[in-house]
């Protein structure tokens, strides 16, 4: 295998590339590199994600600048903002032996004017999701003159989010004196419709198909009951506490659902999907890079470009339908020639796509075990003893303090001490698990289908935690996500402090470790949106309403867009708080009501064939229908009869209705909800 010195690269970039860690490239990145610094023209690259596809057109691309100049001479196209972020972070990195180079981020849910003012110092490479490209573009606030390459990264995945409008345009008004890149997972024929469209006789790089999973990635299956899943997770975690990994769900309610069910439970973990707002997802992530998270749930759309190192796990807690999500998925671990595990919690019923996975993708699921509550306590209680034979003795303690607890013990034998150690540990064991044996598959356990909602245990305080009462609630768009994140950052106490967390319309309360339960006082000096905070120790039971509140959106909810509500029609059936028509009967979880006999299935794309942003919901016609999404993300009823699957688009720096631009209400189709 060639070294990056054998690349023929520049001391500068070599000595930021070993500085990251890079020691040997990937193959797509010694077949891309040397075409691309000597071939001056259009490129194709077909490559997983995880291949390394960033580096294969970025360190080309840092050689080939012209760092001493302030124009953007570099455009590259995302379909994500995390992604975009992530591709920022690399080139930053890459260059930073170079001297200093602007690379610019541009991407929807942002302040727009911060970007222009970041363009306006001199952006010599701008990373954009195409709809905030367009609408800069738009806006005249982007010079593409001295323009000399332009980047399609992920181009199956922007065409499949919906963005083949948007880049036509982009493509039609940078068509002078550059060069395109263009690096995809597959040919698509839309891929194709580009390619032929704007590019002029490109060299190509094709990755064997065979190899688009990497292989130090070990694919393990678990079958058990739909119900069991969460439980499972809990028990992977209980069993490996250097267990850091990203948790795959279908929908957005799923993916909250478990991060709130596992939260509840005292387990430091995170959700990441399309509803949460562009600083909770930034949150997130930041603490999920600092480790301060065990697990990150996410959607596959949320999860693009999560580009984290030392990920251990990726879980799949649904299949994806397609094989190459899956290799998106699995390829979030063994980065940099380390080792990883890709496990898939399946119901009796994947086993069929399972096997399509194996045959598609070319590899081996190996069928794994959840750990047995029995093999999990002595694993603790093992580690517990060693813990407790290393702790050191605190100075702090007073010889009087210590001769008045060896007083009040001295009835108690050494073998009661231990017992009664081992007892408190073992207890809180049994607490948070069930003695189910989740590796049962007998007939009277069956199950299948998705996730389905269970009813939260009630758990009373811990031992060792205090509660809090904070005067923060779902009417100040607070999730229980979102008021961890919150609390993390303003007292600096880490989500292993925090236990238990109860969310009501008004307020909140939240358990925390004694040993660090001073620093919340942190919050009686903080504000938030200008109202002054309270948090105050809470000795009387926790109760929560059953009021979730009309005023907000609490995605942290059981019922996620319940916040979101509005009157019902004569004999509207309604399985979330929104509205009903005559006879309107809806299934999903969120977004508005239908017209007469309007049905809807569950969130899907817009039936009016307009582009829709992740978030947005509008209501329906008369027999409007709409089809399911992958990431349960839109939320959209039809017009006359029409039914349509429209992919979603993560990018909120788009138009909205095709009826009426900009966000504008419409009669038939709502308004654009971001």
């Amino acid at each position: 295998m060639k070294n990056f010195e054998a690349l023929g690269l520049t001391q500068p970039l070599l000595d930021g590339l070993a500085e990251m860690g890079f020691e040997n490239p990937t193959e797509i990145q010694q077949q891309a590199i040397p075409i691309l610094l000597k071939h001056d023209g259009d490129f194709i690259g077909l490559a997983q994600t995880g291949t390394g596809k960033t580096a294969a057109f970025g360190i080309p691309l840092l050689e080939l600048m012209d760092t001493n100049s302030k124009d953007t001479q570099a455009l590259i196209l995302a379909p994500t903002r995390e992604l975009a972020q992530q591709i920022c972070r690399q080139i930053e990195a890459m260059s930073q032996k170079m001297g200093r180079l602007n690379v610019v981020p541009v991407f929807g849910g942002a302040n727009i004017m911060g970007q222009i003012k970041d363009i306006r110092r001199g952006a010599q490479v701008i990373v954009a999701t195409p709809g905030r490209l367009m609408d800069l573009m738009k806006r005249r606030e982007i010079k593409l003159d001295a323009l000399k390459f332009l980047i399609l990264d992920e181009a199956d995945e922007m065409l499949n989010m919906g963005f083949r409008e948007d880049i036509d345009f982009i493509l039609s008004k940078t068509d002078v004196g550059r060069n395109i890149w263009l690096f995809s997972a597959t040919m698509a024929k839309e891929i194709k419709k580009i390619v032929d469209t704007y590019m002029k006789n490109p060299e190509e790089v094709r990755i064997n198909r065979e190899e688009i999973v990497n292989t130090n990635i070990s694919h393990q299956y678990v079958q058990l009951k739909a119900r069991d899943k969460t439980e499972a997770l809990r028990r992977m975690l209980d069993f490996d506490q250097d267990m850091f990994g990203v948790v795959f769900c279908r929908t957005k309610r799923d993916t909250q659902q478990v991060a709130d069910e596992l939260n509840n439970n005292g387990y430091s973990t995170e959700a990441l999907h399309g509803d949460m707002s562009q600083a909770q997802r930034d949150a997130a992530m930041k603490r999920f890079r600092n480790k301060n998270l065990k697990l990150l749930i996410a959607t596959d759309v949320a999860a693009r470009g999560i580009d984290v190192e030392d990920i251990t796990h990726v879980i799949h807690f649904a299949l994806p339908d397609d094989p190459e999500f899956y290799a998106h998925r699995s390829g979030r671990t063994a980065r940099a020639g380390k080792k990883g595990e890709s496990i898939a919690l399946i119901t009796k019923g994947d086993m069929r796509k399972l096997k399509y996975m194996e045959s598609k993708l070319s590899i081996k699921f190996d069928r794994g075990e959840i750990p047995a509550l029995e093999a999990i306590t002595q694993k603790r209680i093992g580690r517990w003893t060693e813990n407790l034979k290393a702790q050191t003795v605190n100075e702090k303690i007073t010889d009087e303090l210590f001769e008045e607890v060896k007083a009040s013990l001295a009835d108690v034998t050494k073998d009661e001490l231990i017992g009664k150690f081992l007892t408190k540990e073992f207890n809180s064991i049994y607490k948070r698990n069930s003695i189910t044996d989740l590796n049962d598959h007998s007939k009277d356990r069956e199950d299948s289908g998705e996730y389905r909602e269970r009813k939260p245990r009630s758990r009373g305080k811990e031992e060792g935690m205090k509660t809090y009462f904070i005067n923060l609630g779902r009417k100040d768009e607070m999730n229980k996500g979102a008021l961890l994140g919150f609390v993390c950052d303003v007292t600096g106490i880490t989500g292993n402090d925090i236990g238990r967390i109860v969310l009501d319309g008004a307020h909140s309360f939240m358990d925390v470790k004694e040993e660090v339960a001073p620093q919340m006082e942190k919050l009686n000096a903080a504000e938030r949106n200008g109202r002054e905070l309270r948090a105050n120790v809470h000795e009387g039971e926790v109760t929560e309403s059953r009021d979730r509140g009309r005023g907000g959106r609490d995605s942290g909810s059981r019922d996620s867009g319940r916040g979101r509500s509005s009157g019902g029609g004569y004999k509207g059936n309604r399985d979330s708080n929104s509205s009903g028509g005559y006879k309107g009967n809806r299934d999903s979880d969120s977004g508005s009501g239908g017209g007469f006999k309007g049905r809807r299935s569950d969130g899907g794309g817009s039936s009016h064939r307009g582009r829709r942003d992740e978030d947005s919901s509008s209501g329906g016609g008369f027999k409007g229908r709409s089809s399911r999404s992958n990431d349960d993300s839109n939320s959209s009823t039809g017009g006359f009869k029409s039914r349509d699957s429209r992919p979603k688009r993560e990018d909120s720096g788009s138009s909205g209705s095709s009826v009426e631009k900009k966000g504008s209400r419409s009669k038939f189709f709502g308004s654009k909800w971001d």
